[in-house]
């Protein structure tokens, strides 16, 4: 798990409400298991054309964007399927935080495992980092703070957003959840070993099975 306390950088707006998954990254890009590289196909069918070339339109290949760390979008963003590849391919890409009024369940949960963090702002919000990212040629520098749960814009203005405090911890420790669990593992022992007490034959060694009749 990678850690992530804040980042502050360039924010794209990719203003578009209900971008899937498979927008995201085309299941022709998914790859096996263990597969890398997918940030190179981020958003492919939109970023190249069809002979393989950058798409001069596309946000995500225009100076200042295409160094973008926070990605602004509309409603539902990471909806559709559940393709953990996803937030890879953003994080591979460069980006640590996106910034939306929703999210696709699946993929929110899954940013927190790929070093991501999605905060949710009402649209209002988001409109107003945007009219300021825009207003500044895409050099304003957008920072999002998971330890205060803070999204600030260079005049100084601020917002604040939620996330479920077990997967802020995770990623604010760079930790998944076994060892999320293992850091709990002197109060497991000791509930454990009273548990035994009480209630021995939960546990296979404590007592023998009883032999099988003939």
């Amino acid at each position: 798990m990678e850690q992530f306390i804040s980042v502050a950088g360039i924010a794209a707006p990719i203003m578009q409400i209900n971008i899937d998954t498979d927008q995201i990254i085309p299941a022709l890009y998914l790859g096996g298991t263990d597969a890398k590289g997918y940030g190179a196909h981020l958003f492919a069918n939109w970023r190249f054309l069809p002979d393989a070339s950058d798409n001069p339109d596309f946000i995500l290949n225009q100076e200042p964007y295409k160094h973008a760390e926070v990605l602004l979008a509309d409603r539902n963003f990471g909806c559709g399927s559940s393709r953990e590849r996803a937030p890879k391919a953003m994080r591979e890409f460069g980006l640590r935080a996106v910034i939306a009024p929703s999210f696709g369940g699946i993929f929110f949960n899954n940013c927190f495992r790929n070093g991501i963090v999605p905060a949710a702002l009402p649209i209002e919000q988001v409109r107003e980092i945007v009219e300021v990212v825009e207003a500044s040629g895409g050099l304003a520098t957008i920072s999002v703070d998971l330890q205060t749960k803070t999204i600030t814009l260079p005049d100084g203005r601020h917002f604040d957003f939620d996330v479920p405090e077990n997967l802020r911890q995770m990623l604010l420790l760079g930790v998944d959840e076994i060892d999320q669990t293992l850091m709990l593992r002197t109060e497991i022992d000791s509930y454990r070993s009273q548990d035994r007490v009480r209630r021995p034959w939960m546990y296979i060694d404590a007592a023998p099975m009883p032999a099988a009749k003939a």
